[in-house]
């Protein structure tokens, strides 16, 4: 068994990890850390999970030997601070994406644990999403053959929201950036086309970035002003396209613990290939979605902590992450 403890308890504890930790028969949630400030007027949320301790006590959470693995859901500003806390008590530590505001820190972070054989990982669950894993699935299925290009789109439609600050970056295009390397690893050239429609070199609502391997050219696109539906990947390869529209976001319940569905999606959002085989015949098929599952990452991390395995998310595709966060928040801040 693997005890934990989570600190804060916001949008992604209650809605992208709690829900996910349920079905995990090896992991046991047994503390959650929320600050003073962040209990006031809301402890009534606390009692979604009576089976967990609240504290606001920091010492009962790195005072306490049971606890092996301590996943940290604060403001990203916070937690490079909370990673140190954590592993200097002696304590395993999954962080909230992004790992830390600067390659640096991460590196030093990194570079502790290790010496310390200590896990240090990032939470980049969205390599567990269902579209996210169809897509590798047919990746490796080689049936579009050598791969020409891959276009990967996270966008919404809001403009209104567009102000100074740059979130889009650092909050969304994050999760996508780190699919890339996910897949392919450390790209041979990057360009960054990092910008704001409103507020030119103060913010970053439209987000264009290539990764080059070799041949393959990879675009992560993230952008507040798409009110079309859009394929979340387009795959092309020398024998084959591929086309799949986004599997959706987690449910979150308004009035208890947000519950989740294994399930796989329907037929109607399936993806499209189409292939033309070693005998010069085309096929045009429906890919059968992957499920959505967050709990695969607190299995492979379970393995790294308990039987010393690889880390899921490897320190060298963290660093990767951060070092093209910073080419594009250095190429958003030089916009005229």
């Amino acid at each position: 068994m693997l005890t934990i403890a989570f600190v804060g308890y916001g949008n992604s504890v209650r809605n992208y990890h709690l829900p996910f930790l349920a079905y995990q028969e090896n992991i046991r949630v047994k503390k959650i850390f929320r600050r003073e400030e962040d209990r006031v007027n809301d402890q009534a949320i606390e009692s979604y999970y009576p089976e967990i301790a609240f504290t606001s006590n920091w010492s009962d959470i790195i005072g306490d030997k049971e606890i092996e693995l301590v996943v940290v859901c604060s403001h990203i500003d916070s937690h490079a601070d909370y990673a140190w806390k954590i592993l200097r008590a002696g304590k395993n530590v999954l962080v909230e994406k992004p790992f830390t505001n600067t390659s640096k820190e991460a590196e030093e972070i990194f570079s502790f644990a290790n010496e310390n054989g200590l896990v240090a990982m990032a939470n980049q669950n969205r390599r567990y999403d269902g579209d996210f894993l169809t897509l590798k699935k047919v990746i490796e299925s080689g049936k579009v053959g050598n791969i020409v290009e891959l276009q990967s789109h996270y966008n919404y439609f809001k403009p209104e929201t567009v102000k100074p600050g740059f979130d889009l970056l650092y909050g969304l295009a994050v999760h996508t950036i780190d699919q890339v390397y996910a897949l392919f690893g450390q790209p041979d050239k990057t360009i960054h086309d990092v910008r704001s429609i409103y507020f030119p070199g103060e913010s970053d609502d439209f987000i264009d970035i290539d990764f080059f391997y070799g041949h393959t050219k990879v675009t992560v696109k993230c952008s507040l002003f798409v009110n079309t539906p859009f394929p979340k990947f387009t795959l092309h390869g020398d024998k084959g396209s591929f086309i799949k529209y986004s599997s959706g976001h987690q449910y979150k319940s308004p009035n208890g613990p947000t519950t989740i569905n294994l399930e796989r999606e329907d037929l109607d959002n399936w993806g499209t290939l189409s292939y033309v085989d070693e005998a010069g015949v085309e096929h045009i098929e429906r890919v059968p979605s992957e499920i959505t599952d967050y709990g695969l990452l607190y299995q492979g991390l379970y393995q790294a902590i308990k039987y010393n395995k690889p880390k899921p998310v490897t320190d060298i595709e963290v660093l990767g992450v951060l070092h093209t966060l910073e080419a594009g928040l250095a190429a958003a801040k030089k916009q005229n």
